[in-house]
C-alpha cells in the first residue's frame, strides 16, 4: 500500500481493509506517536467539512505531523481560474500526501493521475468516501464483534449518498444481507444492485423505514442532501421522509446500533441520543484512529 493512492475503497482488498482495522485499534490504544515527524500532509477541501477535515487534522497533529491546506474554496486560487491539474501539481511539490475532498465526481481519481504525491480522497461529490467507509467498517466491528453475516439497513438519501456507496463496496467482501430503504427518488443506482447480484448479496428495497428497523444489526442513517439537487422543490419533496425516534426502537435487536455519517438535520430526532443502540458520536470518534492508520500505511510508516 505504500504510496498508493486511495481514490475508492475498491483500490483496498479485503486484507488490506483487515490490516487497517488492526491498525486503527492499535492507534485508540496509543493515539499520540511522533511516527509523522517531519512530515507535512496537505488538506485540499474545496467542498465544506467539519468531522472528515477536523478528524484528519487531529490524526496527522497527534502523530506529530505538520497540516497545510485550504478549507475553503473561495480562499484558493481556484477562483482566480486555476484549474485542478495545476493546483495539484504545484500542492504536491509542497507536501507528502494529499487529502481532497471535491464536488466533482471523479475528481480524486484525476488527482491522483497528476500528482507527484499519494491522494486520499475524502469525498468526491456522490461517488466515494473510502476513509468514512473504513471508520464505519471500524464502528461495525468494534459493535458487532465481526463484518461476517451482518444485516445492514442503509436509510435515506441511497442516490448520491457517497459513504452508503462505498459502504456496499466493503461490505461486500462480508456476505451481508442489505435493506436499501428510501423514496423512490433516491434509490441506491443500479451498479451497486449489479454488485450485489454478482457477488450473490442479498438485498430487498423498502419505502417504509419500519420495515427494516427490527431486521438490522446495523441501522444506517443518512440525511438527504440539499446540496446534491439542481431542483429545490425535489429536496423539499423528500428531505423529511425518514425520522427516526426512540420509540421505533422499541422492538429492535438487543445488539443493534445506530450509526450515521454525520451532519444529521432532522433524520435522528434527538431522543434517539440517549438510547444505548445509538453509536454515532462513537463513530465520528473512531474517524481519528482509522485516518491515523490509513495515513501511516500509505506513507510506509507500519
Amino acid at each position: 500500500m505504500k504510496n498508493k493512492s486511495l481514490v475508492s475503497i475498491s483500490d483496498f482488498s479485503k486484507e488490506d481493509i483487515l490490516r487497517i482495522l488492526v491498525e486503527a485499534e492499535k492507534f485508540e490504544n496509543n493515539p499520540n506517536t511522533r511516527i509523522l515527524e517531519g512530515k507535512v500532509i496537505a488538506m485540499l477541501f474545496f467542498e465544506p467539512s467539519t468531522r472528515t477535515r477536523l478528524s484528519f487534522e487531529t490524526a496527522v497533529n497527534r502523530l506529530g505531523g505538520r497540516v497545510i491546506g485550504i478549507s475553503d474554496a473561495a480562499t484558493s486560487s481556484s477562483t482566480k481560474g486555476e484549474t485542478l491539474n495545476d493546483t495539484i501539481k504545484m500542492v504536491s511539490g509542497y507536501a507528502d500526501l494529499i487529502i481532497m475532498r471535491h464536488h466533482i465526481d471523479g475528481a480524486a481519481r484525476y488527482a491522483s493521475e497528476v500528482s507527484a504525491v499519494p491522494i486520499i480522497n475524502a469525498g468526491d461529490g456522490s461517488n466515494q468516501h473510502p476513509t468514512q467507509t473504513m471508520l464505519d467498517l471500524y464502528s461495525i466491528k468494534k459493535t458487532q464483534a465481526t463484518l461476517e453475516n451482518l444485516q445492514i439497513s442503509l436509510v435515506g438519501d441511497l442516490k448520491y449518498g457517497r459513504a452508503v456507496h462505498s459502504l456496499v463496496i466493503a461490505m461486500s467482501h462480508f456476505n451481508p444481507s442489505f435493506h436499501f430503504v428510501s423514496p423512490p427518488e433516491l434509490q441506491i443506482p443500479d451498479s451497486y444492485k449489479l454488485l450485489c447480484n454478482k457477488q450473490g448479496i442479498s438485498y430487498k428495497q423498502y419505502v417504509e423505514i419500519s420495515e427494516a428497523i427490527n431486521k438490522a444489526d446495523i441501522l444506517y442513517m443518512t440525511r438527504v442532501q440539499r446540496e446534491r439537487f439542481t431542483d429545490p422543490v425535489e429536496y423539499e419533496k423528500v428531505k423529511n421522509t425518514y425520522v427516526l425516534k426512540n420509540a421505533m426502537l422499541e422492538n429492535s435487536k438487543q445488539n443493534l446500533r445506530i450509526l450515521h455519517p454525520l451532519p444529521r438535520v432532522n433524520e435522528i430526532d434527538m431522543d434517539v441520543d440517549t438510547n444505548p443502540k445509538a453509536y454515532y458520536f462513537e463513530q465520528a470518534r473512531n474517524g481519528v484512529y482509522v485516518r491515523q492508520a490509513i495515513i501511516c500505511s500509505i506513507l510506509g510508516l507500519l
